[in-house]
């Protein structure tokens, strides 16, 4: 079978509604390290994959510089999440040099993109109070936002997966493509370019849907 086949199978059994408090407890029981998360969502679905799929991907995939992809099997494999009620509808994916090396070694490269209908905390913020919390207070990187400006977004307190967009990318592919600029590090190195994947124009690009 093929990657898509082995996906087209096995991923329609995910569960499809996503509580924020029950999927973050899940996930610290779990001992998965990424539970702390802002965006708790993205994190879990990116853990339910792992358990679902380990028998049949390496995970995680290779890694080209500081680049490690979720998934291999036949090809590397990245996992994102999409709020399809947000204002845009361009997905950041991985680092241009990662993925053009992947394709070269491969021939292809795949993306796994959830789309997610989304609910947000309430205006009181309770979900986030209450995930600040558990993690025992305010991550640094909290903490640094709130120097710089006392807003801060909404977290997602449930999510319902709706569709699931499995992808593969060649090199020609990667040539109709936006990159995103990322800026400097701190220390004043720049940040790798990545790619920007619009979903709504995948003309020409091998695409298959899975549906919920």
């Amino acid at each position: 079978m093929t990657d898509i086949q082995i996906l087209q199978k096995l991923l329609p059994t995910l569960k499809t509604h996503w509580d924020g408090k029950e999927s973050i407890l899940e996930m610290k029981d779990a001992e998965y390290n990424q539970w702390r998360q802002m965006e708790w969502w993205g994190f879990y679905f990116e853990f339910l994959c792992g358990k679902l799929l380990s028998g049949e991907f390496e995970i995680p995939g290779d890694k080209y510089n500081n680049t490690a992809f979720d998934l291999k099997r036949d090809i590397n494999w990245d996992l994102k999440a999409h709020a399809i009620k947000s204002n845009s509808h361009m997905v950041i994916m991985n680092d241009v040099e990662s993925m053009k090396q992947s394709i070269e070694k491969y021939g292809k490269h795949g993306e796994i993109i959830d789309l997610c209908d989304v609910v947000y905390n309430d205006v009181n913020r309770t979900f986030q109070k209450w995930h600040s919390e558990i993690k025992g207070g305010k991550s640094a990187y909290e903490l640094a936002r709130e120097e710089r400006t006392s807003i801060s977004r909404y977290r997602k307190t449930s999510a319902t997966l709706t569709e699931i967009l499995l992808i593969e990318f060649t090199a020609d592919d990667l040539d109709g493509l936006s990159i995103m600029k990322q800026g400097r590090n701190s220390n004043g190195h720049p940040r790798p370019e990545k790619y920007m994947l619009d979903i709504e124009d995948l003309d020409g690009i091998r695409l298959e849907k899975i549906e919920f």
